[in-house]
């Protein structure tokens, strides 16, 4: 597959560059794809959440009242799980939701969902670039450029770039990543991929080997 290479600003550099068939035209495994998005997000959990049993209620355990002939239900602690302010029954408590996936299924689930982007038509191949300061005009400009303003959008840089990050933070849209952090996830929570030239040979290198 074939595509042209742009510059930032949306015009035809003339050069074109050939993305490989065995990481954009694969036949997309979907179960990969299901694994590798259910541990990023399980990954993000923080697991933090808890809830009081009733060994640690502060309360009597004093039994409330005799056992029969109240004409009610038998009661003990206060500190039960049946009255308000109880302890509660098979609660929370914090947990590690991470699990491990082999590295040959997750970059399965990458090619897959790359595959995916690329029989969207929603690749495009920028030349490397960088901003000298980080400005939001200038990358609202770029996606202007490149008439991807009301799309979400993942650009994909070659190394971590301080300047092109910051300037798109503050676009809810927008979401800048190095190649070596990209996930099935961002892949496929994006309409379009944003390829710098640079990034389409560095990923080739991490999921061919």
């Amino acid at each position: 597959m074939e595509l042209a290479v742009l510059k930032y600003n949306g015009e035809d550099t003339g050069r074109k560059v050939t993305l490989s068939d065995d990481i954009f035209a694969i036949e997309p495994n979907d179960h990969a794809i299901y694994l590798d998005v259910k541990q990023y997000l399980a990954n993000q959990r923080q697991g933090t959440h808890k809830a009081k049993n009733r060994n640690e209620i502060s309360g009597s355990t004093k039994k409330i009242k005799k056992q029969k002939g109240t004409g009610g239900a038998r009661a003990g602690s206060i500190k039960s799980p049946l009255f308000r302010g109880g302890g509660r029954v098979f609660g929370p408590v914090p947990r590690d939701y991470s699990f491990k996936l082999n590295k040959k299924l997750k970059q399965l689930a990458r090619k897959s969902a790359l595959t995916y982007k690329a029989k969207e038509n929603s690749v495009m191949v920028l030349e490397n670039f960088s901003f000298d300061a980080p400005k939001t005009k200038t990358y609202i400009a770029m996606l202007n450029g490149l008439s991807l303003s009301d799309k979400k959008t993942l650009l994909v840089l070659p190394e971590v770039s301080k300047n092109v990050y910051l300037s798109s933070r503050n676009l809810q849209k927008a979401k800048v990543m190095a190649v070596e952090n990209v996930n099935t996830y961002e892949l496929l929570n994006a309409d379009n991929l944003v390829l710098c030239e640079g990034s389409v040979s560095m990923l080739e290198t991490l999921l061919l080997k």
